[in-house]
């Protein structure tokens, strides 16, 4: 397979992402706006408590149904809307297990820093990767709109991050293992550099 059509190839799985992102992308965010709709609600087990019943579950009749929406069974995304608030759970895709190391350091990363981003949860929802915590006070405080298109761009980019990091741990580990069989070609005397070479080159290529 030469070089141009590799290009092609990839080009074309890039294209068929995408298009199967999009909608996927769109129905998220009319979903998530729609449950946006946020008011204050004090509760109604506690005076003078104003908390998250999403969070809380104390009033089972202020909690709306949760919508899952799914792309496949790698890519879904839990909206749990109540009165006062929504949370918002997302599973990262993970073909493997190097992108399952990699999504859990990344997430791990985000919330341990959870309070510069502060619709974000420290521990996310059982089965999903991360998930964001909004309430009534966000949204008087903030656009809802730029809440959604903030949710929508991560979506977007952490699946880009994750395959970025993946190619990066892909090449530093090939230039490790091309440097580790040198040193051990040259150091055994019944293996010949050309055949450390040629060994190297189909361990790059199909290793």
């Amino acid at each position: 397979m030469t070089a141009n059509s590799r290009w092609r190839n990839t080009v074309q799985q890039q294209q068929q992402q995408s298009n199967t992102l999009r909608p996927y992308l769109a129905a998220v965010r009319s979903t998530l706006t729609a449950a946006l709709c946020l008011e204050n609600f004090s509760s109604q087990v506690v005076e003078r408590h104003n908390k998250p019943e999403v969070e809380s579950g104390s009033s089972k009749e202020v909690l709306l149904n949760p919508v899952c929406i799914s792309r496949n069974e790698n890519e879904r995304v839990l909206i749990e809307p109540s009165i006062n608030s929504v949370r918002v759970s997302i599973r990262v895709k993970q073909a493997d297990e190097i992108e399952a190391i990699l999504c859990h350091k990344f997430t791990g990363f985000l919330t341990q820093r959870a309070e510069h981003f502060v619709i974000l949860r420290r521990k996310p929802v059982e089965g999903y990767s991360i998930s964001f915590l909004i309430t009534n006070f966000h949204t008087q405080q903030m656009f809802k709109h730029k809440l959604v298109d903030f949710i929508i761009q991560f979506m977007e980019e952490v699946d880009k991050e994750i395959s970025e990091m993946k190619l990066s741990l892909n090449v530093r580990a090939r230039t490790v293992a091309e440097s580790f069989l040198l040193q051990v070609g040259r150091q055994c005397t019944d293996v010949s550099i050309g055949n450390a070479t040629n060994f190297l080159f189909f361990y790059c290529c199909y290793g």
